[in-house]
């Protein structure tokens, strides 16, 4: 017991030397190097931020299998934490940690280099050349957030045009004369620059459930570049490109009829622009009113779709946010 008892008080009084050692190297480096002092001090957040988002996934998870829930009949924020790491569509539970996974492997070799002492010296200089592509989000500065988030949205904006070409295409080989006419005056006004009204997008959701604009019936090109919008690479085969389409319109589906349950009054600032940069809205310049208005309009078409209308959805993530 005696010995016992004195490995613990020698194992307390190391950790706190290093404590203390830990603070004059991050006062050091405050006064020195502010600009590594914002790196480091990043670097520490994003790994407490990754090890409580650990916790809480295996929290979510233990209770919808203690009450037998699915991922639909969860509150919005667990939804939508489930959602972040690819869990919250029942078709990808096989492959439950996707997103977890890759955001791990890209933080390993971190990891490893930071194990040495001193060596984050070196995990503050990759962070700082490299951080959009070494670093997952936990380890990005408030700063970098906003820059990467307005590179990816920039990508996204590329296929939006493409988008909206192949939809005018496709309206005119569809049969009906008036839902035609109203789908080609709806494309004509967005590439004009205006917006569109959630009764003008209403008005032609027939046309998206069984006609040729339904997703199993797009073409490819088509397929693609909708397959861009949500951030999924459009480099696959036909078939799993439309049901990776579908799978993830379906999942925002899901989402929107969660987050109209608790009330876009109970968002944070930092939830609603997350919520509109997901629904291909970039949302990182835009202040609170304008994010709540425009995920109402969202919502409002939404929640009145059916599953069948999925390609609607799809094509109103380009059609509502390209002339906001």
């Amino acid at each position: 017991l005696s010995t016992r008892a004195a490995s613990r008080a020698l194992l307390a009084a190391v950790a706190a030397a290093a404590r203390r050692v830990n603070a004059r190297y991050e006062r050091y480096l405050e006064r020195s190097f502010p600009r590594f002092y914002l790196l480091h001090s990043t670097f520490k957040t994003g790994v407490q931020a990754l090890f409580l988002e650990v916790k809480e996934i295996w929290k979510i998870r233990a209770q919808m299998s203690r009450q037998r829930l699915s991922p639909q009949q969860l509150p919005y924020r667990d939804m939508e934490r489930l959602r972040q790491v690819g869990v919250s569509d029942p078709d990808s539970l096989p492959s439950i940690w996707r997103q977890f996974r890759r955001d791990v492997l890209k933080a390993v070799p971190i990891g490893i280099i930071a194990i040495p002492p001193f060596a984050n010296f070196l995990v503050l200089v990759l962070m700082y050349f490299f951080p959009r592509q070494l670093l997952i989000r936990h380890f990005w500065t408030p700063k970098q957030q906003v820059e990467f988030l307005d590179v990816y949205d920039s990508i996204r904006r590329d296929s939006y045009p493409a988008v909206l070409r192949s939809l005018a295409l496709a309206a005119r080989s569809l049969p009906e004369p008036q839902p035609r006419e109203l789908l080609q005056q709806l494309c004509a006004q967005v590439q004009g620059g205006a917006r569109p009204h959630l009764a003008q997008l209403l008005a032609v959701r027939s046309l998206f459930s069984g006609s040729l604009l339904a997703l199993n019936r797009l073409r490819v090109d088509h397929v693609r570049a909708l397959s861009q919008v949500l951030f999924l690479t459009p480099h696959l085969p036909a078939f799993f490109l439309r049901h990776r389409l579908r799978s993830h319109v379906l999942e925002i589906r899901h989402l929107d009829r969660a987050l109209l349950r608790l009330g876009l009054g109970q968002l944070s600032e930092e939830e609603l622009r997350a919520a509109c940069y997901l629904r291909g809205l970039n949302s990182t310049h835009l202040g609170r009113a304008e994010c709540r208005a425009w995920l109402e309009q969202w919502l409002g078409l939404s929640c009145e779709l059916q599953a069948s209308e999925a390609s609607l959805l799809a094509h109103s993530m380009v059609l509502l946010s390209l002339n906001y």
